[in-house]
């Protein structure tokens, strides 16, 4: 079997920022992977880095998922010094072909990987500062918080995240405002602590004792004022504390760990397991979150959860994308003994995201059945590729 073709589209929903890919083979066989870049500010990127693997890998063979993953990041040169772009463009290729050879040998991927430890997968509902269900919006008020907890619980989620602190109270999200109250690094003003506070403690109350909440930060604090908070949160029984310092800073990740009694969470972007190794040698963090579309795709994900396995550290998957990203992770964390939880983000639940994929992949009463099709168990719909901004096809 041999690689032929590669399609690279930009997918019209979600601000033009879902790209994936297409493998196309000479038996007939295509497999879809997605460049982890569907948020922030970095879509021209995605596109032009699928478009430079895509012609790499033409006329290699498919089957051979590990050779072309070394051979894509020990000779194209940037490929070793990996970070967001470089992993991203990694990733989409070898979801694709890990699809490529479930579907060839007409069987998931996950049984490629070892076959289920986990039979389903537990899910949370993510970001509840935009509210949870069919509009996006910015909460302010406890009450709202309140609310929305109500709204993923009535949905069978026994577990939630929210960014306390990324809603100014003025409805503004906190990285474009200008208001100097709102100070998230150096020193964090009382009324804003008791802010963040007021809305997790309504979280509690509307979901009681059993309920599971987790803290997201986005690494818009500081050493200081991410332990100020934490600390303040302790007592509100925090299920984890996700990006509480700079992403790459191992050292202010474990000052954070040392002084707030709540297990650290991050990786969405730490890239391969160069980058994740001193996190876990130095016990930085215990919750690990590869995205799978972004830190190097199945092969490399599978070995930092593997990796993180040795230090205790569970698992959730960090998945903020398409349909695509969601169907790899799950490939992913049934096979593997330490996954932990699942994310659902509020942004995945809208209808033209999921109208980007080919099948309905949704939690029933907050668990995933993971898909048994062959391969990763999703593609792009048709009416996604139809519509699609642009499409490059490498011959």
């Amino acid at each position: 079997m041999k690689i032929t073709s590669v399609d690279v589209f930009e997918c019209k929903f979600v601000k033009d920022k879902v790209v994936c890919v297409r493998v196309n083979t000479d038996e007939g066989i295509s497999g879809f992977g997605e460049v982890g870049l569907a948020y922030g500010t970095a879509h021209h990127a995605a596109v032009g880095i699928a478009r430079d693997y895509a012609g790499y890998i033409i006329g290699k063979d498919p089957m051979r998922i590990e050779q072309i993953w070394e051979s894509i990041f020990r000779n194209t040169f940037w490929g070793m010094g990996s970070g967001t772009v470089i992993a991203a463009g990694m990733a989409a290729i070898d979801i694709a072909l890990w699809d490529i050879k479930g579907k060839a040998l007409g069987v998931p991927v996950y049984e490629l990987l070892g076959g289920k430890t986990n039979e389903t997968i537990r899910a949370y509902a993510s970001q509840l500062q935009f509210d949870w269900g069919d509009v996006h919006r910015n909460i302010t008020k406890p009450e709202d918080y309140y609310e929305a907890t109500k709204k993923a619980m009535a949905q069978g989620y026994t577990a939630v995240k929210v960014d306390p602190i990324g809603v100014t109270n003025a409805g503004i999200w906190a990285r474009e405002s200008n208001d100097p109250s709102w100070k998230m690094r150096g020193k964090m003003s009382a009324e804003m602590v008791a802010t963040g506070y007021q809305r997790v403690a309504a979280m509690r109350e509307a979901g009681g004792k059993d309920l599971d909440i987790i803290i997201e930060l986005h690494s818009y604090t500081d050493a200081i004022t991410a332990v100020q908070l934490g600390k303040a949160l302790e007592p509100l029984n925090i299920y984890y504390y996700e990006e509480p310092v700079h992403p790459l800073n191992v050292e202010n990740m474990l000052e954070v760990h040392k002084n707030v009694n709540i297990p650290i969470a991050s990786g969405e972007r730490i890239y391969t397991r160069w980058g994740f190794r001193e996190f876990l040698e130095k016990g930085a963090i215990q919750v690990i979150q590869p995205d799978v579309c972004n830190t190097g795709g199945i092969s490399e994900s599978k070995k930092i959860c593997d990796m993180a396995n040795i230090y205790d550290a569970a698992v959730q998957i960090h998945v903020c994308g398409g349909p695509i990203s969601t169907a790899a992770a799950l490939q992913i964390e049934t096979v593997i003994p330490n996954f932990l939880i699942h994310e659902v983000h509020e942004g995945a639940i809208k209808k033209e995201v999921c109208e980007l994929g080919k099948y309905s992949i949704q939690p029933v009463n907050g668990v995933y059945t993971v898909p048994d099709r062959p391969g990763i168990g999703q593609e792009l719909s048709d009416k996604a590729m139809a519509e699609a901004v642009n499409v490059y096809t490498f011959k």
